[in-house]
């Protein structure tokens, strides 16, 4: 019933999850989930932060948090330097099933990305904070505060293709084949015409999956072309 109870806030979470933000459940355990949030605007824009979601095997009893990590390093008052914790526990000091959910959780993780400022948090709440540190900094040197956030930020894109092992989320660096498909759907759906007040990465038009699968199946062959195209010139080399 517990497994199903799980499922069933899994699949809410199809059309309620925080936008940037994509769990995806692990293939060894039920109560275990990879995520990762983008930030878009704020002192973290342009992060990529992944992190795992584990719930306990009596996950919907009351008083049984969900834990979130992450993997990847985030200077951020809610976070614990050294282990990656985020304070659920502070925020919902009793978890009620009736009350909390999995998009609970999501929604809180992406809000600690965009708090502006601290001092609107009473004393003592400010005390649970798990990074004092950075929640010192904050106060005291707030330059300097956003100097660690955007070290944080830059690590996150630089670390954000190691994946894990058993990571369901996984990032793999560009190829060229990316490259020949960006350029087709620039080409079919606009966005690269100068003067046409349209950002040059912007292919928000109407898009049909036809026309994708069609794109894409072009790309293939292009790209299966130039493989054979090299393999033969290899090949000549090798006969001289």
């Amino acid at each position: 019933m517990r497994d199903y109870k799980l499922s069933i806030e899994y699949k809410h979470l199809k059309q309620h999850c925080p936008g940037g933000v994509y769990l995806i459940p692990s293939f060894d355990d039920l109560r275990l989930f990879h995520g990762v949030i983008f930030v878009r605007r704020g002192a973290f824009t342009n992060g990529i932060f992944k992190f795992t979601l584990q719930c306990p095997p009596k996950y919907n009893d009351v008083g049984m948090h969900p834990k979130v990590k992450f993997s990847s390093y985030v200077y951020n008052p809610h976070v614990h330097q050294e282990t990656g914790e985020v304070d659920i526990r502070v925020a919902y000091p009793r978890w009620d099933p009736s009350k909390h959910f999995l998009v609970t959780v999501l929604t809180y993780v992406k809000r600690i990305f965009y708090v502006k400022d601290y001092n609107e948090m009473t004393e003592e709440e400010q005390r649970y904070l798990p990074n004092q540190d950075a929640l010192q900094l904050f106060h005291a040197d707030p330059d300097g505060y956003r100097r660690r956030v955007q070290e944080c930020v830059r690590e996150s894109q630089r670390s954000c293709y190691l994946n894990d092992p058993g990571c369901t989320i996984r990032f793999s660096e560009e190829e060229s084949c990316h490259e020949v498909l960006r350029s087709m759907m620039k080409e079919k759906f606009g966005g690269d015409n100068e003067g046409d007040g349209k950002d040059a990465d912007d292919v928000s038009g109407v898009v049909t999956r036809e026309e994708t699968l069609e794109i894409i199946e072009k790309v293939a062959t292009q790209m299966e072309a130039t493989h054979m195209e090299q393999n033969q010139n290899d090949n000549s080399f090798g006969s001289i």
